[in-house]
This record gives structure tokens, C-alpha cells and sequence, in this order.
């Protein structure tokens, strides 16, 4: 491995810190090239021949490299991004029909949260991503497709697993000085987490939260998602409510509609009854196939009968289309091509 410090997620007072970048509108600069998405040295026009040769010598702007790339028709874009330890994540472009682009990027190399309808929790858990690594996938992504604008943490991996890295990150990605992304166009999903969720409300960053609930039944959450386990729907809805509160942000639940396994009028009631009382959105996605799962998708009359309970209920629902799905880059389907380089 390099012995080169990755910079991709340094502040300025980093880079003169764990550089030696001097004076410091060098480092600033620096700064603003990165944001900006140069992919080598070269290319930062203002530096000075000794500057570019400190960073040529001691840094690397990218730690990571893109190893393989997927265009489906509908116009997502799936990468796979080999790390440095030979590691590989799955990053994804989507663009929804108002051409608005959302960065999907991963937070861990697979996930240890083994949901049984997710193709990511087959694999186990390799390690977290670094800060760095992590605003690299959002770099690749607006290199191919430009200007992105939103970021969303539902790729691989459970991210209130590796909030540190991801703090670091979104402060890197919403810095005014440099890439100045919206906080409001970010949001962090979690299978549900309940000790993580009171930590983002009460320590940030300030960012929307999603919640993969997929059923309201207890038992029947336990058996698809073995986090339910520790963290019982009770406790789960007083952390809802309570990150609403204190941040005064709607929460959206997620709910992967399986067909035979959730879609039926007890199941529709039981999440009505979960919502009950909570500032929620509940997003239904139609399980997205994966060979190795024993699922099956709904039927469009399935979920547009799940639907019209929840909308009959006052509980605001939306059935999400399908984006991605032929190059495995939908919802639950990364990590197809595994953990390790794949080439």
C-alpha cells in the first residue's frame, strides 16, 4: 500500500498540518481544486512548482480507483470503486424523471446487519470507509455525470456503524469554501439503529434520516432483519419521534415490499399503527430481485392495494419506481459483484 496521505477529505488546516503546505491560501487553494474534482496535480493551474512538488511527493488526490462501471438504460450509473487494500464498494448515480442527480454512496466495504432481503448483507462486514474514501465515491459520480444534487448514505454498509467517517465527509462535501453541498439535500439511512439515532439527533450532522423499516410486525421483522433483535419497533418509534423533535425534520420510512411476506392488509395495518403519531413519509419499494434470496416482488396490484391502505389511512406514502435494477444498482441489490476486485 502507498505510504501517500489520501486528501480528499483534509480541511485547509490539514493540508498545511499533515502536509507542510506553506503559506496557507496554498492550502486553499488546494482546497478548491479538490472540490472542483481535478484528478491530478497538474491541474491546478494556480500552485507554484514547489507546491505541486510537496503533493506530488507526500499526497495522492485519489486513494481509490474506479474498476469497473454500469450504464442502465434509464440513465443510473453503477461503480465499482476498488480501495486501496483491494477492497471493493458499489457507488451509484440516479437521476429522477426532473433530471435531478443523487449520489448512492457506500460507508462500509459489505455490512455486518445481514437483513435477509438484502444482497449487501450476504457478504459480512470487511471494514468502514474512510472520510476519504467516501468523498471519493461522490468525486467519481460527479465526474461522469457532472454537477450532483443530492447525497444520499443507502449504498453498501449500515452508516450510524461509521458516523465518524461520515461527519468528516459531509462537512468536507457542504463546506461553503469548498464543495458547498447542501445539508437538506442529504440523508442517512438505518435499518434502525435506535442508540444511533438519538446520537445524530443530538450531536448531527444535521441531515434527514431514513429508516428501513419493512414491516411493523415484530416477530416478522426479526426474522428479515436481525437488528430488530436489540432494537425492538417500541424503542425504534421513540427514537423516531424524538429525532423529529429535536431536529424538526419529517423521518422516512422505507418499507421493501415483498410479495407473500408483507403485503397484506395486516401488514398495511400494523405500519399504519406504527406511523401513527410520528412526522413520517413512507416510502414503499418494491423488493428489487437478487438470484440468491428467496423473495419474490410484489405484483403492481399488490403494492397499489398496500398503497391505497395507507393513503386511506392519512399516512403520507409514496410507491417508488424502479431505477437501476439492470445493472444491480437498486435498492438492496449492491454488492453483486462482491468485496474484492473484481478484476
Amino acid at each position: 500500500m502507498s505510504t501517500k496521505i489520501p486528501i480528499a477529505a483534509l480541511t485547509p488546516q490539514e493540508l498545511c498540518d499533515t502536509l507542510g503546505l506553506t503559506p496557507s491560501f496554498r492550502a486553499k487553494q488546494v482546497y478548491l481544486w479538490i472540490s472542483k474534482g481535478v484528478t491530478s496535480f497538474d491541474q491546478m493551474k494556480n500552485l507554484d512548482k514547489g507546491s505541486l512538488a510537496l503533493l506530488e511527493e507526500k499526497a495522492v488526490l485519489r486513494s481509490s480507483r474506479v474498476s469497473k462501471e454500469f450504464r442502465d438504460e434509464d440513465g443510473t450509473i453503477k461503480l465499482q470503486v476498488t480501495l486501496e487494500d483491494s477492497c471493493a464498494v458499489e457507488t451509484v448515480l440516479l437521476t429522477d424523471r426532473e433530471e435531478r442527480k443523487t449520489a448512492c454512496v457506500s460507508c462500509q466495504a459489505g455490512c455486518a446487519m445481514k437483513c435477509a432481503f438484502c444482497q449487501t448483507g450476504t457478504l459480512g462486514l470487511a471494514r468502514n470507509l474512510t472520510a476519504s474514501e467516501i468523498v471519493e465515491e461522490f468525486l467519481f459520480l460527479e465526474e461522469r455525470a457532472g454537477r450532483l444534487d443530492n447525497i444520499v448514505f443507502m449504498g453498501m454498509g449500515e452508516p450510524l456503524q461509521n458516523l465518524d467517517a461520515i461527519r468528516k465527509a459531509i462537512a468536507i462535501l457542504t463546506d461553503p469554501a469548498g464543495r458547498a453541498l447542501s445539508p437538506r439535500r442529504i440523508t442517512l439511512s438505518t435499518c434502525g439503529i435506535v442508540k444511533g439515532i438519538y446520537e445524530l439527533a443530538d450531536k448531527g450532522p444535521s441531515v434527514r434520516l431514513a429508516v428501513s423499516l419493512t414491516t411493523a410486525n415484530e416477530e416478522l421483522r426479526k426474522s428479515l432483519m436481525p437488528v430488530a433483535v436489540g432494537n425492538p419497533l417500541s424503542e425504534l418509534k421513540k427514537a423516531i419521534a424524538y429525532f423529529s423533535q429535536k431536529t424538526q425534520k419529517r423521518v422516512t420510512l422505507e418499507a421493501a415490499l415483498m410479495s407473500g411476506i408483507n403485503t397484506d392488509e395486516k401488514s398495511a395495518q400494523a405500519l399504519i399503527d406504527f406511523a401513527k403519531g410520528l412526522d413520517v413519509h413512507v416510502n414503499l419499494i418494491p423488493w428489487n430481485p437478487v438470484k440468491s434470496l428467496p423473495f419474490t416482488t410484489p405484483s403492481k396490484s399488490e403494492c397499489y392495494a398496500f398503497l391505497h391502505k395507507l393513503e386511506s389511512a392519512n399516512i403520507p406514502t409514496t410507491l417508488r419506481m424502479k431505477r437501476g435494477s439492470n445493472v444491480n444498482a437498486a435498492c438492496g441489490q449492491l454488492g453483486a459483484t462482491g468485496m474484492s476486485r473484481q478484476d
